[in-house]
């Protein structure tokens, strides 16, 4: 298979709140690996995979069985492999390449990173695509006239003007507690009131 040679690391990569949780450096190996499969294939390959990937994601807050298989920790190597036949029977038309990575993932016990892996493949397609990716973060889904007014704003910035395409994506975070965290390439632009309200809490702690 073309992600055995895939190491495990010594420790997970820890979530954050206010931003994109890193990738672990198993997970980009594991994403890389899968990418470097499916190019091989056709662009169309790239983009089937990037799609069942972000499917499976997007399924997590509404299949229960689902996130049992990715997230429970406790689950044995066997009951992990009869949880992704039953999943592959509900996703027939998953790509090789898709069932290969969870299947490597699953017998390294790395099913829980699933979101970075997927996370970092969508990076790696976006590049390849020439498109720039804009995360936008708000505590609460944003109005589509207020979303396409910040996709405007990105086409007219340096970053922007260099893509080929812009790929907005909005994700919901109530934690930062109003405003915007906007991420783009390795840039972040955070404008939260939780950002404002750790710093004045910094320079209070300062001044005692």
């Amino acid at each position: 298979m073309f992600f055995a040679s895939a190491t495990r690391p010594a420790a997970h990569a820890i979530s954050t709140l206010l931003q994109r949780r890193a990738a672990s450096q198993i997970a980009i190996k594991y994403a890389h690996a899968a990418y470097g499969a499916a190019l091989k294939v056709s662009p169309a390959t790239l983009s089937k995979v990037q799609g069942d990937l972000s499917g499976l994601v997007s399924a997590l807050p509404k299949e229960q069985q689902l996130v049992e298989l990715i997230h429970n920790p406790t689950l044995s190597a066997i009951d992990r492999k009869k949880g992704l036949d039953t999943l592959w029977q509900t996703r027939k038309d998953a790509d090789k390449i898709t069932r290969n990575l969870l299947e490597v993932m699953s017998d390294n016990g790395r099913l829980g990173e699933l979101e970075e892996v997927a996370g970092e493949y969508a990076e790696l397609v976006s590049k390849y695509k020439g498109e720039l990716e804009v995360i936008v973060t708000s505590d609460k889904p944003l109005p589509a006239d207020i979303l396409k007014r910040l996709e405007n704003s990105m086409k007219n910035s340096v970053a922007g003007k260099e893509a080929k395409s812009l790929r907005m994506v909005n994700k919901v975070n109530p934690g930062i507690l109003g405003g915007l965290i906007v991420e783009f390439g390795d840039q972040t632009i955070d404008l939260s009131v939780s950002n404002r309200v750790n710093k004045l809490n910094a320079l209070i702690q300062e001044s005692v």
